[in-house]
């Protein structure tokens, strides 16, 4: 077996993992497919705009969008370039810390680092911030927008879905998709 960022991580975990996404992470790979964002209307929505834009999300939501993601390991690190239309581009660096169930991934966007705490599901794969940092300073899970995040198999595709909501304010932003994928590379 090619031992990765993310199997090593895993450990024995990985076998809980469905053996698509075992694939995936184990030896890489592009996905690609249609999905469909929400902004949230009102305040939400203004945060959501805001929020969208510094993710790379494209803002109107009226309409399908393509989203590609290349996933590959350097480093004893994850990497996930998401290129939505061909046009916003949104990279993200993943550092694990400890192993799993106990550990995390650091999700570096450059802004901010997501503490990221993993949930094995149903073979689908599903974070969960436990925190975030802003260069030195440490920001407690209760100050961030809620974000549901998760990958999982349906029927031979990906199904990827990412959401942030604020309490009383709701739903600000989220993307979801059915995604197909390319030949994995190695």
């Amino acid at each position: 077996m090619t031992e990765t960022a993310v199997s090593a991580w895993f450990g024995d975990g990985f076998e809980r993992l469905h053996p698509l996404l075992q694939d995936l992470h184990r030896h890489g790979g592009r996905l690609h497919g249609p999905v469909r964002i929400r902004i949230g209307r009102g305040v939400a929505g203004w945060v959501g705009r805001r929020l969208a834009r510094k993710l790379g999300v494209p803002v109107d939501e009226g309409r399908a969008h393509t989203l590609k993601v290349s996933i590959h390991h350097t480093d004893g690190q994850l990497h996930w370039d998401r290129r939505f239309d061909d046009a916003h581009h949104f990279p993200s660096t993943f550092r694990p810390v400890g192993r799993w169930p106990d550990g995390y991934w650091v999700e570096d966007t450059s802004a901010i680092a997501l503490l990221l705490q993993v949930e094995v599901i149903d073979g689908g794969w599903y974070w969960r911030c436990v925190g975030a940092t802003r260069g030195p300073l440490r920001l407690p899970a209760w100050l961030l927008p809620r974000g549901d995040a998760y990958k999982r198999i349906e029927q031979g595709q990906y199904r990827f879905s990412v959401s942030f909501a604020l309490p009383l304010l709701g739903e600000l932003l989220a993307y979801e998709g059915l995604l197909d994928a390319d030949t994995a590379t190695s």
